[in-house]
């Protein structure tokens, strides 16, 4: 017999609950949909005058963290296709946040890196993007927050499959990918 004043068995009861409410409550593709969501709209509301989406955001943040990077590269490391990065590129290029050069080793390959202008956004941003973040993780009491955000990155990071876009640099050699 279960222990009802044992924190597994008083998750599992809630989660019973939770779900009993909605079929769709069972289903964890629905659940990070919805969060997905629920966090862009946040995301918009506190940065809307910046006009900044939050993949946009993702490629400013990568750059800024990583410095100059191929575009190939710059793909994997926020988890998107390279013809997404090549349709954002060009947008963020227009209002001067980055600058796209020829690699001189490869012409065909073009390296990427944030304007005086990007960076100066990317940390202007900042505040109202961790009021995002906070207001996301708000519903959640403080002491869950740490363990929630751990629990997401062990799933994405166990998650990687070949047909996925990992969301992690692949080991390079000389600054470029293996």
């Amino acid at each position: 017999m279960e222990n009802n004043n044992d924190p597994v068995s008083l998750a599992r009861a809630t989660l019973a609950t939770a779900q009993h409410k909605s079929l769709l409550f069972t289903r964890p593709g629905f659940l990070i949909r919805r969060l997905h969501q629920i966090h862009s709209a946040l995301f918009l509301e506190e940065t809307r005058e910046f006009g900044v989406t939050p993949v946009q955001y993702s490629l400013l943040t990568a750059l800024s963290q990583h410095g100059e990077m191929e575009q190939g590269t710059l793909a994997l490391e926020i988890g998107l296709e390279r013809t997404s990065v090549a349709e954002v590129i060009p947008r963020l290029q227009e209002r001067g946040l980055i600058e796209r050069r020829q690699a001189p080793q490869d012409k065909r390959v073009k390296r990427v890196r944030l304007t005086r202008k990007g960076r100066n956004l990317v940390n202007k941003m900042a505040p109202a993007v961790q009021r995002a973040h906070d207001r996301s993780l708000d519903p959640l009491p403080p002491e869950e927050r740490d363990l929630f955000m751990l629990k997401l990155i062990q799933l994405v990071e166990a998650s990687h499959a070949p047909s996925a876009v990992p969301l992690r640099l692949r080991a390079r050699k000389g600054g470029e990918e293996k």
